[in-house]
Protein backbone atom coordinates (compact mmCIF):
# COMPACT_ATOMS: atom_id res chain seq x y z
CA UNK A 1 0.00 0.00 0.00
CA UNK A 2 2.76 2.45 0.94
CA UNK A 3 4.67 1.58 -2.23
CA UNK A 4 1.63 2.35 -4.38
CA UNK A 5 1.07 5.62 -2.53
CA UNK A 6 4.67 6.70 -3.07
CA UNK A 7 4.64 5.56 -6.70
CA UNK A 8 1.55 7.69 -7.36
CA UNK A 9 3.16 10.68 -5.61
CA UNK A 10 6.39 10.19 -7.57
CA UNK A 11 4.63 9.97 -10.95
CA UNK A 12 2.45 13.00 -10.21
CA UNK A 13 5.53 15.08 -9.41
CA UNK A 14 7.31 13.80 -12.53
CA UNK A 15 4.32 14.70 -14.72
CA UNK A 16 4.26 18.24 -13.31
CA UNK A 17 7.91 18.55 -14.30
CA UNK A 18 6.94 17.13 -17.69
CA UNK A 19 4.45 19.99 -18.16
CA UNK A 20 7.20 22.55 -17.54
CA UNK A 21 9.52 20.67 -19.90
CA UNK A 22 6.86 20.69 -22.63
CA UNK A 23 6.69 24.49 -22.32
CA UNK A 24 10.48 24.74 -22.59
CA UNK A 25 10.46 22.39 -25.59
CA UNK A 26 8.09 24.75 -27.39
CA UNK A 27 10.43 27.66 -26.75
CA UNK A 28 13.78 25.97 -27.34
CA UNK A 29 13.17 22.69 -29.15
CA UNK A 30 10.68 24.10 -31.65
CA UNK A 31 11.67 27.78 -31.89
CA UNK A 32 15.26 27.99 -30.65
CA UNK A 33 14.64 30.51 -27.85
CA UNK A 34 17.23 30.09 -25.08
CA UNK A 35 15.20 30.66 -21.90
CA UNK A 36 17.03 30.05 -18.61
CA UNK A 37 14.50 32.02 -16.58
CA UNK A 38 11.74 29.43 -16.62
CA UNK A 39 11.67 29.20 -12.81
CA UNK A 40 10.30 32.74 -12.79
CA UNK A 41 7.33 31.87 -15.01
CA UNK A 42 6.58 28.79 -12.92
CA UNK A 43 6.61 30.99 -9.80
CA UNK A 44 4.31 33.57 -11.40
CA UNK A 45 1.75 30.86 -12.18
CA UNK A 46 1.98 29.34 -8.71
CA UNK A 47 1.61 32.62 -6.82
CA UNK A 48 -1.15 33.94 -9.09
CA UNK A 49 -3.30 30.86 -8.55
CA UNK A 50 -2.52 30.74 -4.82
CA UNK A 51 -3.46 34.41 -4.28
CA UNK A 52 -6.78 33.93 -6.04
CA UNK A 53 -7.84 30.61 -4.51
CA UNK A 54 -6.66 30.69 -0.88
CA UNK A 55 -9.00 31.74 1.96
CA UNK A 56 -8.97 35.32 3.21
CA UNK A 57 -5.85 36.18 5.20
CA UNK A 58 -5.62 39.56 7.02
CA UNK A 59 -1.82 39.35 6.91
CA UNK A 60 -1.59 39.78 3.13
CA UNK A 61 -3.37 40.95 0.01
CA UNK A 62 -5.42 38.34 -1.78
CA UNK A 63 -7.17 35.31 -0.42
CA UNK A 64 -10.16 35.62 -2.75
CA UNK A 65 -11.23 31.98 -2.23
CA UNK A 66 -12.03 31.50 -5.93
CA UNK A 67 -12.47 28.10 -7.63
CA UNK A 68 -9.26 26.28 -8.55
CA UNK A 69 -10.02 26.33 -12.26
CA UNK A 70 -10.18 30.15 -12.14
CA UNK A 71 -6.78 30.20 -10.46
CA UNK A 72 -5.29 27.97 -13.13
CA UNK A 73 -6.68 30.03 -15.99
CA UNK A 74 -5.42 33.22 -14.35
CA UNK A 75 -2.00 31.60 -13.84
CA UNK A 76 -1.76 30.84 -17.56
CA UNK A 77 -2.87 34.33 -18.53
CA UNK A 78 -0.52 36.09 -16.10
CA UNK A 79 2.55 33.97 -16.93
CA UNK A 80 1.80 34.21 -20.65
CA UNK A 81 1.36 37.99 -20.47
CA UNK A 82 4.62 38.45 -18.56
CA UNK A 83 6.40 36.16 -21.03
CA UNK A 84 5.02 38.21 -23.93
CA UNK A 85 6.25 41.45 -22.36
CA UNK A 86 9.67 39.94 -21.63
CA UNK A 87 9.78 38.52 -25.14
CA UNK A 88 8.89 41.83 -26.75
CA UNK A 89 11.67 43.53 -24.79
CA UNK A 90 14.41 40.90 -25.13
CA UNK A 91 13.93 38.62 -28.13
CA UNK A 92 16.06 40.83 -30.33
CA UNK A 93 18.94 39.52 -28.26
CA UNK A 94 20.71 36.33 -29.30
CA UNK A 95 21.83 33.15 -27.51
CA UNK A 96 23.89 33.99 -24.41
CA UNK A 97 22.57 37.56 -24.14
CA UNK A 98 18.99 36.27 -24.16
CA UNK A 99 19.95 33.66 -21.57
CA UNK A 100 21.42 36.29 -19.24
CA UNK A 101 18.33 38.49 -19.59
CA UNK A 102 15.83 35.70 -18.91
CA UNK A 103 17.88 34.55 -15.94
CA UNK A 104 17.70 38.08 -14.58
CA UNK A 105 13.91 38.03 -14.93
CA UNK A 106 13.75 34.81 -12.89
CA UNK A 107 15.94 36.34 -10.17
CA UNK A 108 13.70 39.41 -10.02
CA UNK A 109 10.56 37.27 -9.66
CA UNK A 110 12.16 35.20 -6.91
CA UNK A 111 13.27 38.32 -5.03
CA UNK A 112 9.79 39.84 -5.29
CA UNK A 113 8.31 36.61 -3.91
CA UNK A 114 10.86 36.73 -1.08
CA UNK A 115 10.38 40.37 -0.08
CA UNK A 116 6.75 41.25 -0.91
CA UNK A 117 5.38 39.76 2.30
CA UNK A 118 2.06 41.60 2.04
CA UNK A 119 1.36 39.80 -1.25
CA UNK A 120 3.29 36.53 -1.30
CA UNK A 121 3.89 35.80 2.37
CA UNK A 122 7.61 36.47 1.88
CA UNK A 123 10.07 33.85 3.19
CA UNK A 124 7.28 32.19 5.17
CA UNK A 125 5.49 31.21 1.96
CA UNK A 126 1.79 30.66 1.36
CA UNK A 127 -0.21 27.83 2.84
CA UNK A 128 -3.80 26.62 2.83
CA UNK A 129 -3.76 26.35 -0.98
CA UNK A 130 -6.83 24.25 -1.86
CA UNK A 131 -6.25 20.85 -3.40
CA UNK A 132 -8.35 19.50 -6.28
CA UNK A 133 -8.94 16.23 -4.44
CA UNK A 134 -8.84 17.62 -0.92
CA UNK A 135 -11.85 15.56 0.18
CA UNK A 136 -9.65 12.44 -0.13
CA UNK A 137 -6.76 13.84 1.94
CA UNK A 138 -7.42 11.41 4.81
CA UNK A 139 -6.98 8.46 2.43
CA UNK A 140 -3.38 8.79 1.17
CA UNK A 141 -3.60 6.12 -1.55
CA UNK A 142 -6.88 7.38 -3.00
CA UNK A 143 -5.71 10.98 -2.73
CA UNK A 144 -2.44 10.33 -4.59
CA UNK A 145 -4.08 8.15 -7.22
CA UNK A 146 -6.70 10.84 -7.86
CA UNK A 147 -3.98 13.48 -8.21
CA UNK A 148 -2.06 11.17 -10.54
CA UNK A 149 -5.11 10.76 -12.77
CA UNK A 150 -5.55 14.53 -12.75
CA UNK A 151 -1.91 15.14 -13.69
CA UNK A 152 -2.09 12.47 -16.42
CA UNK A 153 -5.13 14.15 -17.94
CA UNK A 154 -3.57 17.62 -18.00
CA UNK A 155 -0.24 16.34 -19.35
CA UNK A 156 -2.01 14.37 -22.08
CA UNK A 157 -4.05 17.40 -23.14
CA UNK A 158 -0.92 19.56 -23.28
CA UNK A 159 0.96 16.89 -25.23
CA UNK A 160 -1.80 16.47 -27.81
CA UNK A 161 -2.25 20.23 -28.18
CA UNK A 162 1.48 20.81 -28.67
CA UNK A 163 1.74 17.92 -31.15
CA UNK A 164 -1.09 19.47 -33.15
CA UNK A 165 0.56 22.90 -32.99
CA UNK A 166 3.91 21.47 -34.12
CA UNK A 167 2.28 20.01 -37.25
CA UNK A 168 0.20 23.12 -37.97
CA UNK A 169 1.32 25.98 -40.24
CA UNK A 170 2.15 27.97 -37.08
CA UNK A 171 4.44 25.21 -35.86
CA UNK A 172 6.13 24.90 -39.24
CA UNK A 173 6.92 28.62 -39.16
CA UNK A 174 8.52 28.20 -35.72
CA UNK A 175 10.66 25.35 -37.03
CA UNK A 176 11.69 27.50 -39.98
CA UNK A 177 12.72 30.28 -37.58
CA UNK A 178 14.76 27.79 -35.58
CA UNK A 179 16.58 26.52 -38.65
CA UNK A 180 17.12 29.77 -40.56
CA UNK A 181 15.27 32.90 -39.51
CA UNK A 182 16.65 34.92 -42.44
CA UNK A 183 15.10 32.48 -44.89
CA UNK A 184 11.79 32.59 -43.00
CA UNK A 185 11.85 36.39 -43.04
CA UNK A 186 12.54 36.32 -46.78
CA UNK A 187 9.31 34.36 -47.19
CA UNK A 188 7.37 37.16 -45.52
CA UNK A 189 7.14 35.75 -41.98
CA UNK A 190 7.43 38.19 -39.07
CA UNK A 191 10.31 36.78 -37.04
CA UNK A 192 9.65 38.99 -34.01
CA UNK A 193 5.89 38.34 -33.95
CA UNK A 194 6.18 34.55 -34.07
CA UNK A 195 9.01 34.45 -31.54
CA UNK A 196 6.96 36.50 -29.07
CA UNK A 197 3.99 34.16 -29.61
CA UNK A 198 6.10 31.07 -28.94
CA UNK A 199 7.66 32.63 -25.85
CA UNK A 200 4.24 33.63 -24.49
CA UNK A 201 2.63 30.22 -25.08
CA UNK A 202 5.60 28.45 -23.50
CA UNK A 203 5.44 30.81 -20.51
CA UNK A 204 1.69 30.16 -20.13
CA UNK A 205 2.32 26.39 -20.02
CA UNK A 206 4.99 26.89 -17.36
CA UNK A 207 2.58 29.06 -15.37
CA UNK A 208 -0.08 26.35 -15.54
CA UNK A 209 2.43 23.76 -14.35
CA UNK A 210 3.40 26.01 -11.43
CA UNK A 211 -0.25 26.40 -10.46
CA UNK A 212 -0.88 22.65 -10.65
CA UNK A 213 2.19 22.02 -8.49
CA UNK A 214 1.10 24.62 -5.93
CA UNK A 215 -2.33 23.02 -5.54
CA UNK A 216 -0.88 19.52 -5.47
CA UNK A 217 1.52 20.36 -2.61
CA UNK A 218 -0.72 22.89 -0.84
CA UNK A 219 2.18 25.19 0.08
CA UNK A 220 4.66 27.35 -1.85
CA UNK A 221 7.69 29.40 -0.84
CA UNK A 222 10.37 31.38 -2.72
CA UNK A 223 12.99 28.64 -2.30
CA UNK A 224 10.87 26.39 -4.53
CA UNK A 225 11.88 28.55 -7.52
CA UNK A 226 15.65 28.76 -7.26
CA UNK A 227 17.95 28.26 -10.31
CA UNK A 228 18.13 24.55 -9.43
CA UNK A 229 14.65 24.18 -10.93
CA UNK A 230 15.88 25.63 -14.23
CA UNK A 231 18.83 23.21 -14.18
CA UNK A 232 16.49 20.27 -13.61
CA UNK A 233 14.13 21.18 -16.45
CA UNK A 234 16.89 21.83 -18.97
CA UNK A 235 18.46 18.49 -18.06
CA UNK A 236 15.11 16.76 -18.58
CA UNK A 237 14.75 18.26 -22.04
CA UNK A 238 18.32 17.48 -23.09
CA UNK A 239 18.10 13.89 -21.86
CA UNK A 240 14.73 13.24 -23.47
CA UNK A 241 15.55 15.00 -26.70
CA UNK A 242 15.11 18.64 -27.67
CA UNK A 243 12.40 19.11 -30.27
CA UNK A 244 10.43 16.02 -29.22
CA UNK A 245 7.37 16.29 -26.98
CA UNK A 246 7.63 12.58 -26.21
CA UNK A 247 11.26 13.15 -25.29
CA UNK A 248 10.27 15.99 -22.95
CA UNK A 249 7.93 13.68 -21.03
CA UNK A 250 10.39 10.76 -21.01
CA UNK A 251 13.26 12.99 -19.89
CA UNK A 252 11.17 14.33 -17.00
CA UNK A 253 10.41 10.80 -15.80
CA UNK A 254 14.04 9.63 -16.06
CA UNK A 255 15.71 12.66 -14.49
CA UNK A 256 13.20 12.93 -11.65
CA UNK A 257 13.65 9.20 -11.03
CA UNK A 258 17.42 9.66 -10.72
CA UNK A 259 16.99 12.78 -8.57
CA UNK A 260 14.56 11.08 -6.17
CA UNK A 261 16.50 7.80 -6.20
CA UNK A 262 19.83 9.43 -5.40
CA UNK A 263 18.15 11.33 -2.55
CA UNK A 264 16.83 8.07 -1.13
CA UNK A 265 20.28 6.46 -1.37
CA UNK A 266 21.90 9.40 0.39
CA UNK A 267 19.36 9.15 3.22
CA UNK A 268 19.95 5.42 3.55
CA UNK A 269 23.74 5.25 3.23
CA UNK A 270 25.09 8.54 4.61
CA UNK A 271 25.11 9.26 8.37
CA UNK A 272 22.60 11.90 9.46
CA UNK A 273 25.32 14.41 10.37
CA UNK A 274 26.61 14.48 6.79
CA UNK A 275 23.38 14.25 4.83
CA UNK A 276 23.10 18.02 4.24
CA UNK A 277 26.49 18.04 2.49
CA UNK A 278 25.88 14.72 0.75
CA UNK A 279 22.70 16.12 -0.82
CA UNK A 280 24.97 17.70 -3.44
CA UNK A 281 25.46 14.17 -4.78
CA UNK A 282 22.04 14.50 -6.40
CA UNK A 283 23.35 17.22 -8.69
CA UNK A 284 26.49 15.16 -9.29
CA UNK A 285 24.39 12.17 -10.35
CA UNK A 286 22.36 14.30 -12.77
CA UNK A 287 25.53 15.89 -14.15
CA UNK A 288 27.18 12.53 -14.77
CA UNK A 289 24.05 11.21 -16.49
CA UNK A 290 23.89 14.33 -18.64
CA UNK A 291 27.51 13.89 -19.74
CA UNK A 292 26.87 10.26 -20.65
CA UNK A 293 23.76 11.16 -22.67
CA UNK A 294 25.59 13.92 -24.53
CA UNK A 295 28.42 11.54 -25.40
CA UNK A 296 26.27 8.60 -26.46
CA UNK A 297 23.15 10.37 -27.77
CA UNK A 298 23.93 14.06 -28.44
CA UNK A 299 20.37 14.67 -29.66
CA UNK A 300 18.81 13.00 -26.58
CA UNK A 301 17.00 9.72 -26.24
CA UNK A 302 14.12 10.64 -28.57
CA UNK A 303 15.42 13.83 -30.18
CA UNK A 304 15.58 13.99 -33.95
CA UNK A 305 18.43 15.44 -35.94
CA UNK A 306 17.90 18.97 -37.21
CA UNK A 307 18.27 19.55 -40.89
Amino acid sequence: MEILTYAAFFLTTALIFAMITLGLNLQWGLTGLFNVGLAGFVAIGAYTSAILTTPDDPARIGGFDMPIIIGWLAAMLMAGAVAAVVGAATLRLKSDYLAITTFGVAVVVQLVALNAESLTGGPFGMGFIPRPMGSLAEQPLAFNLANLAFACGITLLLYLALEHLAQSPWGRVLKALREDEKAAAALGKSVRFFRIQAFAVGGAIMGLAGAVQAHFIGFIAPENYLPTLTFQIWTMLIVGGSGSNRGAVLGALIVWGIWAGSGTLVSALVPADYQARAAALQIVAIGVMLCVILLVRPSGLLGGKRS
